[in-house]
């Protein structure tokens, strides 16, 4: 078993974005280090303000140690704030986050997949910002903790959000950037760090990012969905009210099955939210140099018979081409230009408006 002065070098590799990159150990955060057999116990401290990362940075301790202690290691972290003299509100926990913040959204629609590896994200962002250049108010929540990729397509990595205040609780503020308001737990992780937590800690976490988050007036919230079907997908429709989703999907007819666990959790009757219909992503390959050229590498009409099967409309087709990959790690959404590819974007936003609004 690790010894206390092992585990505070552990800590050092937890490190707060908001505070200049400093490690927790540095920054006086770590209260008390207990190890008592197989059960190591951390206090971090946060002062008389609840820090606005202080989620986060419970389950970066948490991960750091999971990763440096042997297996079937019990751990436990506290987070505790120091009371001032005078009685002030009580702040709320994550469980006690009403619905405020998203009352002046119309429209929450998740945009999810059965599988990893079909580009949800980069159809949320694109989306989302076409959504956007229509006239729309539009705000995006990237909502996959484990791989959150809305900093490094919309180049606001490095950005930590804004705090402020209000009656007891902490309200954070979006990055705002394209015309779009943001919100991404990669804000407040350090680049290439892992985020290891559990289904709970990444619900809590989820919450957070979404119920907590000043979004304002807006007309659409799209929520990047984490891929698949799990605890984490029946948590966010059960606390976030969201009005339906998109599925997003590659044109292979191996990726049916795929398809079919995404529209059977919407549908199931414990949720019954509505799918509004059906993105089929890398639809065909147009190189840059013949641009009038389709080449359907992964099959042609996929889309459209999954649609057709589960009874949905196919409201876009987006092709594979070398841009969109480009503009995304560039930080540039693709949606952003008169291309085809931005085209294409712009004709799933005009048709998804058209479903929601039926």
């Amino acid at each position: 078993m690790s010894s206390v002065e092992e585990i505070m070098s552990m800590l050092r590799d937890v490190r707060h974005p908001g505070k200049g990159d400093k490690d927790i150990v540095e920054l006086g955060m770590v209260e008390d280090v207990t190890v008592e057999g197989n059960k190591i116990t951390v206090t971090l401290g946060f002062g008389q303000g609840r820090d606005p990362l202080a989620e986060y940075l419970v389950g970066s301790t948490r991960a750091v140690i999971y990763r440096n202690t042997p297996a079937g290691t019990e751990i436990e972290v506290k987070a505790v704030s120091a009371r001032p003299k005078e009685e002030k509100p009580k702040k709320k926990n994550v469980n006690d986050l009403t619905l405020d913040e998203v009352n002046n959204v119309r429209h929450i629609i998740g945009i999810a997949s059965g599988k990893g590896g079909v580009g949800k994200s980069t159809v949320a962002v694109n989306l989302a910002v076409a959504l956007a250049r229509l006239g729309y108010k539009v705000g995006l929540a990237d909502a996959d903790v484990y791989g959150p990729s809305v900093p490094i397509m919309t180049a606001t990595e490095g950005n930590v959000p804004d705090a402020v205040e209000e009656n007891g609780s902490e309200v954070i503020m979006p990055i705002e950037k394209y015309g779009v308001k943001w919100m991404s737990i990669g804000y407040f992780a350090s680049p290439g760090q892992a985020l290891i937590w559990r289904g709970p800690m990444a619900c809590n976490a989820l919450k957070q990012m979404i119920l907590q988050v000043r979004w304002g007036v807006l007309d659409y919230l799209l929520i990047d969905m984490p891929p698949g079907t799990g605890d984490i997908h029946i948590s966010l429709v059960g606390d976030i009210p969201m009005e339906g989703a998109l599925i997003v999907t590659t044109p292979q007819a191996v990726a049916l099955a795929d398809v079919e666990k995404g529209v059977d959790m919407f549908r199931n009757e414990k949720i019954n939210r509505k799918v509004f219909g059906l993105v089929e992503n890398m639809s065909w390959f147009t190189p840059a140099e013949l641009p009038d050229h389709k080449y359907f590498i992964f099959g042609e009409g996929g889309g459209a018979i999954m649609a057709a099967h589960f009874g949905i409309p196919l409201i876009g087709r987006i092709p594979l081409v070398q841009g969109i990959r480009q503009s995304g790690d560039d930080g540039e959404p693709v949606a952003l230009s008169s291309g085809p590819d931005g085209l294409a974007f712009l004709e799933l936003a005009r048709n998804l408006v058209n479903q929601v609004e039926k």
